[in-house]
Parts: structure tokens; sequence; C-alpha cells
């Protein structure tokens, strides 16, 4: 509460006549206030208008003024709908002129009023005004003992008030108890609180004192109840600091106290504790600088306080680290070729590129670490290859999955201005495992992501590249760390979806799908007798024969590596052992007639189901992330206006190459034996089925070419046939991509001969030796060379049913 008013000022406000007042006043607009009748109040006048109605005031209407309160306080110049229709007439008890130009006033509350109009004279707004009617008499004469405990109750919850706030004294609470008027204590009680202007408007307003004198009641237990809340929670606020401060004092006298007996206490042996790892530590000279500069700044900060505890997780993460901490290598070769053996059947070139490296760090140990990069489709090993390198180097082994990682922060780290920060995955991994020279395998490169927080492939560049990796700095330690004799391995199932300089810093070594016979082997060598020991059958007879095995490989998977196959041989075993369980006992035999029983109908039919060789049907060769597979072409031909239609799915490579392969047909129609009005009357159709999955690539040129011969000369193309090319427009075969993948899923769908480019010739000494026994490969370079090959003499059908031959347009 501010100033009370003194007894004085409120009998001086009570004796003015006011007969003797004018009718029209001049009007002074107020801000943020409410003027009650006997309150003082000084303001300040500074626009012209304003400055004019206080002038006119004095000089012409005895220092009175009409006061009333602005509806908007930001309004500069209000308007008659910008003001409250109730105000207060009030005398202008002082006036001081200030050198600025602006005028200060004290203004006194004489009586409430009413205006009803508002002109312009003398310079000024003007206003005519009717007092509010107030009942003086009745105040003093129908006091009764309710109204008597009204303001009892007024003034005691006044000076409860002013108690809370620190302002209680015998002559505010003399003043409150000599006021014999409700209205008069009402509008002092009124004047005094911190009221919003709605609600000091609304007090104004009401005429009657008993009334306005409870309505006061009322906001006084409101405010009474909100100081009492306030003072709570500052006293909770300064005990808080009190406590803080005495926990500060006394832990500076235990230090005191422990420092003259000679002794150490809890912080100081903490920051003790520290010096003594750094000096064990052989830590670089950057870390070993960085690492003192935080342990002296520790041991300035308060044992609690929260820059400590960053302090500490940093100086933890250091000292964990394994600062020229080394495993001892193994560098026996025949051992080496040993564990990869007994791991991996076949991978023989990865397994010669593994023992090349062993070789020459057992010739030259300060090498460098080479960053190998598995590429091939899912299951073929390259996850459990990278732990058997491991194994054979006798090295520990760290793995980091990068799919989905889209934040530059998980590689480098967070900056430690951030909450919560931590280092990258990378100092993670080699703070895991405690040594510098680890394997680490960072699974499925290609899977990485960008976006708005970073590209996490460019923050690889660093770690992986041999000439900076020696000096890597982590965003979280801020030193730089020694990679250089980390080997890197990374696996991806393309390489297309890796960056370029990311790929460039990589040795690429690719691991082939599997072939039935290969699997067979893996099979029975590997899967089996893992499973047979996971599944607690090791000891019990169970056979699974070789046709059982073979069916399980061709009609319940259907993959270039080997996972799905050990899920479904681990199915056989838990079927069994739950026989076992069900008290069944003898011996278990797994058999092609049985087979179903266990694993249920087949899941994949035979891709190659063509019953017989067929006029317009090709079967080209498709390379995907599981591997090779068939790829079938259909064409035909309908009425139309010589134009082409192409469904399946087909990317923009792959309708280039059916446009470039119906030109070259177009243009040899004469060796086809089609008349040149063929074309302008049909429309031909390419389909390549599958139309739910997108295709694209060069290497159907030659499939699409022959299934529109084929259609042109009637002539049915084999069906044991698959061939893979791309075409030129003069009819010339050009080179293809993975074409040891597509060799083995031709083998892996009953193919018996692939028609393949001259120039892939090199390339087949990659396709694994059993699949190029049991091929058939035609080494072509032209078009003209593979027509007699991959298709049949023509069909004879009788002239009856010429117009109901498959893939033929019947004559008119």
């Amino acid at each position: 509460m501010n100033d009370l008013i003194s007894q004085d000022i409120i009998q001086d406000a009570e004796n003015i006549d006011h007969n003797t007042i004018s009718k029209s006043l001049p009007l002074l607009p107020v801000r943020d206030v409410v003027l009650f009748t006997n309150m003082l109040l000084p303001i300040f006048v500074g626009q012209d208008k304003t400055i004019s109605a206080v002038e006119k005031a004095v000089q012409k209407f005895k220092q009175f003024l009409f006061i009333v309160t602005q509806k908007n306080i930001d309004q500069e110049k209000p308007g008659k709908d910008d003001i409250f229709k109730v105000g207060t007439i009030a005398k202008i008890l002082q006036r001081i002129k200030l050198p600025d130009g602006r005028i200060k006033i004290v203004i006194q509350g004489i009586a409430q009023g009413k205006w009803s109009q508002i002109y312009k004279r003398y310079g000024c707004n003007m206003v005519k005004y009717e007092l509010l009617p107030d009942e003086k008499e009745k105040e003093d004469k129908n006091a009764t003992l309710e109204i008597q405990a009204l303001m009892r109750n007024v003034c005691d919850n006044s000076a409860e008030i002013l108690t809370l706030h620190g302002e209680y004294s015998d002559d505010a609470a003399s003043i409150l108890d000599s006021i014999q008027s409700p209205g008069k204590l009402a509008d002092l009680v009124a004047a005094n609180l911190q009221l919003q202007i709605k609600d000091a408007q609304e007090l104004l307003e009401i005429t009657h004192p008993i009334d306005r004198l409870k309505a006061v009641n009322r906001l006084l237990a409101k405010e009474v109840e909100l100081s009492a809340v306030q003072a709570r929670i500052q006293n909770d606020v300064e005990d808080e600091i009190n406590k803080t401060q005495r926990d500060y004092y006394l832990r500076e006298h235990l230090r005191a106290i422990y420092k003259e007996l000679g002794e150490n206490d809890e912080f100081s042996l903490e920051i003790e504790e520290y010096e003594k790892k750094i000096k064990k530590k052989h830590l670089s000279k950057e870390a070993l600088k960085e690492a003192k500069k935080q342990v002296k700044r520790l041991d300035q900060m308060q044992y609690d306080a929260a820059e400590a505890a960053i302090v500490r997780t940093y100086l933890d993460c250091i000292l964990e680290l394994p600062w020229n901490k080394y495993s001892k290598e193994m560098l026996d070769i025949p051992y080496a070729k040993k564990v990869l053996d007994s791991g991996h059947f076949g991978l023989e070139k990865v397994k010669d590129r593994i023992l090349e490296y062993l070789s020459v760090r057992k010739l030259n140990p300060k090498m460098k670490g080479p960053i190998l990069c598995f590429v091939g489709p899912p299951g073929v090993g390259k996850t459990s290859l990278g732990k058997a390198i491991a194994r054979a180097m006798k090295r520990k082994f760290v793995r980091l999955s990068l799919g989905g990682i889209r934040d530059e922060a998980e590689i480098r780290g967070h900056r430690r201005t951030y909450i919560g920060a931590m280092p990258g995955r990378v100092i993670s991994g080699i703070r895991q495992c405690n040594t510098m020279n680890p394997v680490f395998m960072m699974d499925e490169v290609d899977k990485l992501g960008a976006d708005f927080r970073g590209d996490p492939s460019s923050a690889l560049l660093e770690v992986l590249d041999p000439e900076q990796n020696a000096s890597f700095s982590d965003h979280y330690l801020n030193i730089p760390f020694d990679l250089s004799k980390v080997m890197f391995i990374m696996t991806a199932n393309m390489n297309d979806e890796i960056p370029s300089a990311l790929l460039d810093r990589m040795e690429q070594i690719e691991l082939p799908g599997y072939t039935e016979d290969e699997k067979q082997l893996i099979a029975r060598n590997y899967l089996i007798p893992r499973q047979q020991k996971e599944s607690g059958l090791s000891r019990r007879k169970i056979t699974i024969s070789d046709g059982a095995l073979l069916l399980m490989i061709k009609e319940y998977t259907y993959e270039a590596g080997v996972r799905n196959l050990e899920r479904e041989i681990s199915m056989v075993f838990r079927k069994i052992a739950r026989k076992i369980a069900e008290n069944k006992s003898g011996h278990f035999k797994v058999s092609r007639q049985n087979l179903h029983k266990y694993l249920g109908p087949p899941k994949y039919l035979p891709e190659f189901e063509q019953e017989e060789s067929e006029i317009g049907i090709t079967t080209g060769l498709a390379w995907t992330q599981a591997g090779g597979e068939p790829l079938y072409v259909e064409a035909t031909a309908v009425y139309g206006k010589g134009e082409i239609q192409l469904t399946g799915q087909l990317g923009d490579i792959m309708q280039e190459s059916a446009k470039a392969a119906l030109t070259f047909a177009r243009s040899n129609y004469k060796r086809f034996k089609t008349k040149r009005s063929f074309f302008e009357h049909h429309d031909i159709h390419i389909h390549v089925p599958s139309g739910a999955v997108p295709k694209d690539g060069p290497s159907a040129g030659i499939a699409i070419a022959i299934s529109i011969i084929s259609l042109l000369t009637q002539r049915p193309v084999k069906k044991d046939v698959a061939m893979t090319g791309e075409i030129s427009l003069r009819g010339r075969i050009l080179p293809i991509g993975g074409l040891k993948e597509k060799a083995i899923g031709a083998l892996r769908a009953g193919i018996k001969t692939i028609i393949i480019p001259k120039k892939n010739e090199k390339d087949m000494v990659d396709i694994p030796i059993n699949a190029r026994k049991k091929l058939k490969f035609v080494l072509v370079s032209h078009m003209d060379e593979i027509i007699d090959v991959a298709l049949k003499a023509p069909k004879i059908i009788p002239q009856k049913k010429v117009s109901k031959a498959k893939g033929r347009v019947s004559k008119k």
C-alpha cells in the first residue's frame, strides 16, 4: 500500500461546498490509475491540450478539474469512446512548471461525477457533468453493528496486508481506526490497494457507501490470500538461499578444519584422485594439458555446482580412453587362415586380401591400417567376417551400425556447451573396447542419411582418411585423438548409395551370393551343427537328408545369402525339440517327403515355370541387393498407329533401351521378312512382369530386342536360355555389370545357357567354378550372333488356327 492520506486533507476535502464548483470543468484524462475521493495523486502533464486544461482550471475554474481514466493506456489522444463515463472532480493543490516544458500537479479527489457531454473551449476539452448521489447523512445515522463489524474487518485486513508487506505502523493504524464513515474508509483503502483498472473503476461507480465498502472487503480478502502466498514463497526462497549459504559456509569451515588436521576432505580427495589418474595415464601432450586445466577448474568450484558435474563427466571420459594402450597382435598367417576357414566357407578373394594385409603388417609394423569395404547382398557373412578378422588378429572387435544415422554429431560428438553432451560413436566405441587398435566395423554405410542436422558421411571422411585420422578431433573431447592404428571395416549392400568422396577412401571387396551347392555345404558344415546345439539337441539322433536340404534351399528360401536358410533349419529343430519335450523319442529323419510337416507348404515356387518355348517371351537377367534373378520380357503387337507401349514400372534408362531395341528391329525389317507397313499399323506393347517392382538399367536391351524379333519372325524363344547385355542402334552388344550375381541367379532359376557380351569375358573369372561348370556361356558382340542361339525354328500352325496363335497378329 502507498502512503496513507493524512486526516487533515480528508477533512479539507469534506468541507468543500460542491455547489460552488462549476458544472462544466476542463477534462484531464489519466492512464493506469483511478482517482478516488480524498485521494492525493501527482500527475505529469505534457500535451498541449492537457497543459491548457490545467492552466484554464487555475485561471477560470478555481483550480477544479474533471479527472477520468482511459480505457486503453496506449491511446495517445483518447476520444469520448476511449474514456470511462464516471470520473472524479479534483482540485489542484500544487502546480510546478518543469524545465522541459511539462507541468507537475498534485490533485485531490473531491467527489464522484458522471459526464454527459464533451466539447472544446478555451483551447482544451471541457465536460458537462452531474455529481453522483452520496448518502452521507444516512451513513452516520443508520450505522449498525453489522456496518461496524464490516468496518472493523476492513481495518483488520488492511493492517494484515501492511504487516505482510512490512509497512505496518502505529500512525497507519490510528488513521484507519479514526475513520467513522463507511464511504470514506472504502475510498481510502481502495485508493491504496494495487487494483486492476477494471476493479478500481467498478468501485468508483458504486454510489452507495455500504455496497462500496463490501466490495472493498471482498478485494481485501483476496489480496490478503495472495499476499500470504507471496510471503510464503519469498520465505521459502530466502530459506533455500540461506541453506545454500550455510552449506557453503560449513563446507568451507570443514575444509579449513581438515587442513588444520593435515587431512583431506571428500572434495579434496576427489581432486587428488583425478591428479593421480592423470599421472598414471600416458596422455598425449594436448590431453594432459586439457585434463590439468579441467582439474584446476573443478578445484575452484563448489562441490555440488552444476558445472562441476559437467567437468567430472568430461574428465572421466578423457581418463577412460585407452591413451597409448594397444592390444598385442597375432601375426601368425597359418593360424589366421585357420580361423577364417573355420567360420566361413568360400570367400577366397576376401580371405586372401586379409592374409595379404597380415603379411605386410608382419614385415612392416608401422604401416597404416587399410579401410576395407565389404559389398554384397544380405546374409552372405559380411558382419561375421569382421568378427573373424578380429579373432584371427587377436584384436578386440567394435561394431557400429550406421543405418539411419542422420546427425553429424553421432559421429563427431556434441559440443560441451549443450546439455547432455556426449562424445561421438567412434570415440565411444574406442572407450568401450579400451584399446587403440581394435577392428572397428561400421555396418550399412550405404544407409547413411543427411538432413538439416548435417551430413554424417562427410564426418566419416576424417575418420577414414589415413592422412587425417591420426589427429581426429571429436567435438566433445576437443583434443586430437589418434585413430591411425584402428582397422576400419565397412559393409554395404550396394556401393551406388555411398558418396564418391567416401568411396574413394575405401578398398572395395565384393562378396558374391552363394550357389545351391555352396549353400548345401554351408548348411551341412556350419548352420545345422550350430542350430542343433542351440536347440539343445546336440546328443540326439537327427538326420536331414541332402534332398530335404536342397528342397529347403529351392522352395523355402530365395536369397543370395544363407540367413533365411538358417531360420528354416532352426524351425525344423524347434519342431523336433517340441516332439521330444512331449516324450516322443527315436531317430528323427527329415527327408524331401516329410519336410512339409516341419516347414509347411513351399514359400517360393521355382521362377522358371514355362512349360514350352513361346513367341515374344524372353528371359533376361537382373541384379538386385539380394543377388541376381531372372527378368522376363513379354512383347506383343496390336492394331494401332505404330506406337510403343511400355509397362511394368520401367525406369528411364530401361525405356530408352526398349526404344533402341525397337529401332534396331524396324531398321532391319527386311532381314526378318516383315513388311514395312507392319510398324505403321501396329503398336508394340512390351511388358516386364512383377509390375509393383521398379526396374531400371540398360542390361535388358538384348532381351527386349529378342522378344520383338521373335514376334516379327514368329520364332519361339528357347525357354532355357537367358541373356543380358546393352544394345546399340546398330545392333552392337555392349558390356554390363553384376555378371557374377546374374550367373548365380540364373543357375538358381534352372537356366542352362546364358548369352553375355563378349567384353564381359574378363568377368567370368569371378563366377564360382561350380556355376561355370553347370552353365553354358555364349559370348556375343552383335545381335546377329544371338538370333539363332536364342530363337527356335518357326512353329508350323494350321491355317485355321493362325488367328489364335499366341503372340501372332491375325491377317485380314
